[in-house]
Order: C-alpha cells, then structure tokens, then sequence
C-alpha cells in the first residue's frame, strides 16, 4: 500500500470535486479550509511521529471530513463526507480496517467532538485549529458570512459574538500538544471576544435605559396623583442598571479566571502524566544497566507526580450539603444562587423559596454578593494551589536536568 500516492489521490480527488461542483455560499467551508485542516494535521501528526498506516488514516479523514457540504446535505455532512471517503478508498482497494478508522475520525468532528483515539483527537484538534491562532477573528467572519448566505437571514453582531463565545468556552483541545501550543492564544481569543460582546451589550441596555428614562418621564405626572404613590417615592431606591451590569460583570470575570485557571492545570497534568508514563514505561527498565541514573529518575518522577497531585487539587471540586430549612431562608441566611446549597431540595422547596427570596431586594443582592465572594475565595484556592503545582514544576526540572548532567559527567558507568 503506497501510503503517498493514495494521500496525492485523495487531495486529487477532493480538489477536483470542488472544481466540477463550484458552491459561492461556502465561503468558509471551502477546498482552503480543507487544505488548512490538512496542514494543521501535519504538524500535530509530525510531533507524534505517526506511522505510514496511521498517517493514511488522518491525512483522508481531513480531505473529506467538510466534503459533505459540497455533496450533501449541511446537517448530515460527516455522514455524507464519510460515505464519499469510503467509495473512494474501495477504489483504492484499501482493507475494511482501515476504511473504519478513516469513518471513525470524520464522525469525531461532529459537534460536540467525541474522539476515542489519537488519531480521532488529531482530526479534532486540525478541523478547530483556528480557534487558537490569532486569525480566528477573521476565519469567524467568513463562517457567519457563509451561515447568513446560506439561511437568507442577517445574524446579529451581539448574537453571533454571543454563539462564538459559547464555542470557544465550551470546546477544548484534545491533544496535549495542541492544549500546550494553542490554549495560551485561545484565551487571549475568549477574553477579547468577551470583552466586545460585553460592549455591545453595554450598548443596548443604555439604549434601553434611555427609552425607560423616556417612559418615566411621560408618566410623572400620573405618578404623583395619589398620596400613596408619593410614598412609594420616598422609599429607598432600588439599585440601578449599573449596579447589575456590575454584578454581572463581575461574576462572568470570576468564571473566566476559574475556566483558565482549570485549562492551566490540565496542561500540566497532561504534560507531567506523559513525563510519569515516559520515565515509568522506559528509563526504568534501563535503570539497571545505567545505576548512576537513578536519583535523577527519581527526583523527575516525583516532581511529576507532586506536580499533577497540586493540579489535580486545584481543579477538584468541593460540593456543601446540599440543603436549607425554612428558617435559613426566614434568616437569608442561605445563598440560593449557588447549587451547593440546594442540590438535595425538591423542585417544590427550592422554588418556594427563591419566590421568598424575589420578594426582598436586599436578600437577592446580598446572595448575589455572597456569591461573588465565595467565587472569589474558591478562586484565591485554586490559584494558588496552581502556582505551587507550576513552582514544583519548574524548580523540580531545574534540579532533575541538573542531576542528570552530574550523574553523566561525574559519574559515569564503568563497562
């Protein structure tokens, strides 16, 4: 099976279809986009040094994994680009095994990803590429470009701000090689992307405070005709626009530090859980014949060890017991707000008890600050259970390359 020829073939084949079945709504879904996938496959493919037949396999899902767009119907296009993959490898007289995997790595790019092997998560990883490049901005545009071409239908800045957003928060990178290459520049994406959105909304709740402004003021006069409305003027003002923006602004902060804080520790887990399997499954067993080498083995793998321990520290959650009694919510003493609190009450108790919350302003803005305090102390955990898991890390390298240098140097093996 000559491994190049079939992978020339395949991007004959694809290119052609695009040339014979030209489509101007697929402005993102198109042979570059393709040609991108493949290359970033490549590169991902290139650091795990996969072999001829692995190769095949990911080099033929990217080709067609978007071809179904082109052949077949949106919603069903993996179905469809797998089912042109297969017929042209049948051409190719390539064995079922491989077909199968071939399959099995286009259906892995249908959202939500769902990959189960390396090459599956290769796949993955190359076809959402661009969400950790700094082009992901423009490769965006194009694709809300292609979406309102192909609907007939104008899609909202805010709205379409609000899905990419909802995109880049919830998908995360397979490999631990895209994790480590890319996750620095997607948060720099999901923050300036969060940033304008919250712009935009910024925008529209002034316009409609100026609207609500509009409406009070034609209204006045009908406001002061009674004597008891003059006393619902006297009363304490409840809090305005920008003191919710506030709240609001605030806790989705709070969550976007915790989202990173959680992609920083799962880097290093990743990273030292490869080092641990390196140095367990391979210099071990050579541990005999090179004696000097100990220690050192030893001070790296317990620095991978202790290192994954504080990560995975950092991220494990902590759940409270789950319950209130009707004389917490009398008390306000209880922050109905965060699940912890109520994840044990019935449907009954719990709603009962935020319509007793509704009822009292200051119990709703004191959970709220409840909230954003506790985030807050969660967070000054998390984080600094991360920074010793990265300061183990680094000074635990430092000292096991150096041992390592001095073990070989100045004690060497003697044959």
């Amino acid at each position: 099976m000559q491994t190049g020829t079939i992978i020339e073939a395949a991007q004959t084949y694809v290119a052609t279809r695009y040339q014979e079945y030209p489509h101007p709504n697929l402005v993102y879904h198109n042979l570059e986009h393709t040609q991108q996938v493949v290359a970033a496959a490549e590169q991902i493919a290139a650091h795990y040094r996969l072999e001829e037949k692995d190769l095949l396999v990911v080099y033929v899902a990217c080709w067609f994994h978007d071809l179904g767009y082109l052949m077949g119907e949106t919603k069903y296009h993996e179905e469809k680009g797998a089912e042109l993959a297969r017929e042209f490898l049948d051409i190719q007289q390539i064995p079922a095994n491989v077909q199968e995997q071939v399959t099995g790595c286009i259906m892995a790019t249908k959202m939500p990803q769902n990959p189960h092997t390396l090459l599956e998560q290769i796949v993955c990883d190359a076809d959402l590429f661009h969400l950790g490049l700094k082009d992901f901005k423009q490769r965006s545009k194009l694709l809300r470009q292609e979406m309102e071409l192909t609907t007939g239908a104008e899609i909202p800045a805010a709205a379409w701000n609000r899905s990419s957003l909802r995109l880049q928060e919830e998908h995360h990178f397979h490999t631990a090689y895209c994790k480590a290459l890319l996750q620095s520049q997607k948060e720099e994406n999901i923050t300036k992307l969060r940033s304008k959105l919250e712009k935009q909304e910024g925008k529209k709740e002034e316009k409609e405070e100026k609207a609500e402004k509009k409406e009070k003021t034609e209204s006045k006069k009908a406001e002061l005709t009674t004597p008891e409305k003059d006393k619902k003027k006297e009363k304490e003002p409840k809090p305005g626009r920008g003191v919710e923006t506030m709240f609001r602004t605030t806790s989705t902060n709070h969550i976007r530090l915790s989202s990173m804080a959680d992609s920083k520790a799962n880097i290093m887990i990743s990273v030292n859980s490869i080092i641990v399997s390196v140095i367990l499954g391979v210099l071990f067993r050579r541990l005999e014949d090179y004696p000097n080498l100990i220690i050192p083995a030893i001070l790296f793998l317990a620095t991978g060890v202790i290192t994954i321990i504080f990560a995975v520290l950092a991220t494990r959650p902590n759940v409270n017991v789950g319950r209130f009694t009707k004389a917490d919510i009398d008390s306000k003493k209880v922050n109905l707000l965060f699940f912890g609190n109520f994840h044990k009450m019935s449907l009954e108790e719990y709603t009962w008890a935020m319509k007793e919350m509704m009822k009292d302003s200051e119990y709703v803005y004191g959970s709220m600050i409840q909230d954003i305090y506790h985030l807050g102390v969660v967070l000054g955990a998390k984080y600094k259970r991360l920074r010793t898991s990265y300061n183990i890390f680094m000074f635990g390298l430092i000292i096991s390359v150096i041992a390592f240098v001095i073990a070989v140097l100045f004690f060497p093996v003697k044959n």
